[in-house]
């Protein structure tokens, strides 16, 4: 005999009359958030309250005042405050190839007040680099917004004997350890990306470091050294000012900026793909919603027209992806990087 509370037919009945009285007393936006795990990750971050009322944002930037990062930061922050009446503010904490400012958020409290804007070496360079850092890349931070990818491109000096990349292997392998190679610091992306190039073209070239990227232009354009991995927008206004050739771009893709300058691996180098960025972090253990949310409002600022101009104007992409891609993204970079200063024995202890 079979027990009443168990019927299948009554349960169908109870289970339809809580469908009904539910679709008559909840809201569409209630619903939505019933709709599986990811729906509910994004009505939870919409009722999750940030820039909160009457507290400052604090966004670190490990970088000089005046600096191309710094330049983006200000336009954010600023954009921010505009839209949603916070007061977003900037604070400069430059040194130590970003680690002081990383520091500060790394150690700071996980509610959305302090965050950092920061660029590639932070999470993916410098752990390689320094045996000891007075933070965990992924166990202190947050990943919140990738905001850009940014590239650098090979240049040369306008004199120099070769005009092309398969040029200027060819004179490296016919005058061995004659060659320089300018960088902004050990370490930095430009000089990764010439070990790279040095494997993947077996050729003998000097690595000679500078202290910032103005220091390594001037090099440049110089001839102390005879090429150099420099950032899009330098390397784009040298270029059309004459000073400088371009033999290739070290990105997946060709430049929209330079849609005639062929990447590395359409030459057949391979390895020199690997993009850089600029991107927001918070403190570790932050809660998913609120990442969200502050990627959300902090996108909405990256997608209006002046920021986009200011992004695409220096030869970068704005990419706007949120904290789980860019999770992924900050991995992947970290082994790919990692494999490269293992490789080339960079140390800066």
């Amino acid at each position: 005999m079979q027990n009443k509370t168990t019927n299948p037919s009554r349960l169908a009945s109870i289970f339809l009359a809580l469908g009904t009285l539910t679709r008559r007393t909840l809201g569409r936006s209630a619903l939505a958030c019933l709709g599986g795990l990811a729906l509910s990750a994004a009505c939870s971050a919409a009722t999750v309250q940030w820039p909160q009322a009457g507290k400052p944002v604090r966004l670190i930037v490990p970088f000089p005042a005046g600096s191309g990062s710094d330049t983006l930061a200000r336009m954010l922050a600023q954009t921010v405050s505009q839209q949603t009446g916070a007061s977003v503010i900037v604070e400069n904490k430059p040194g130590a190839s970003t680690i002081i400012g990383a520091e500060t958020v790394a150690h700071s409290a996980p509610d959305g007040n302090t965050l950092l804007y920061t660029i590639v070496v932070t999470h993916t360079q410098n752990p390689h680099l320094y045996k000891k850092l007075p933070y965990d890349p992924f166990k202190d931070f947050t990943p919140i917004e990738q905001f850009v990818r940014s590239a650098t491109i090979l240049e040369a000096n306008k004199n120099a004997p070769f005009n092309t990349t398969h040029e200027m292997i060819a004179y490296a392998k016919a005058h061995p350890g004659k060659l320089n190679f300018g960088s902004y610091s050990i370490g930095s992306t430009s000089h990764l990306n010439g070990e790279i190039l040095k494997r993947a073209a077996h050729i003998d070239i000097v690595h000679v470091p500078y202290k910032g990227t103005a220091d390594a232009s001037r090099a440049l354009l110089a001839g102390e050294v005879q090429i150099y991995f420099d950032g899009t927008a330098t390397a784009v206004e040298n270029f059309r000012a004459g000073k400088v050739k371009l033999l290739g771009t070290a990105t997946p893709h060709r430049l929209k900026v330079l849609p005639k300058l062929q990447t590395f691996d359409e030459q057949g180098i391979k390895g020199l793909d690997i993009v850089g960025w600029q991107g927001l972090f918070g403190p570790g253990n932050m809660p998913p919603a609120l990442a969200e949310r502050i990627a959300t409002v902090f996108r909405k600022a990256l997608e209006t027209p002046a920021v986009i101009k200011f992004v695409e104007a220096n030869g970068n992409e704005v990419s706007g992806a949120g904290p789980k891609a860019f999770n992924d993204i900050v991995h992947q970079d970290y082994v790919r990087w990692g494999k490269v200063i293992e490789q080339a024995h960079i140390t800066l202890d």
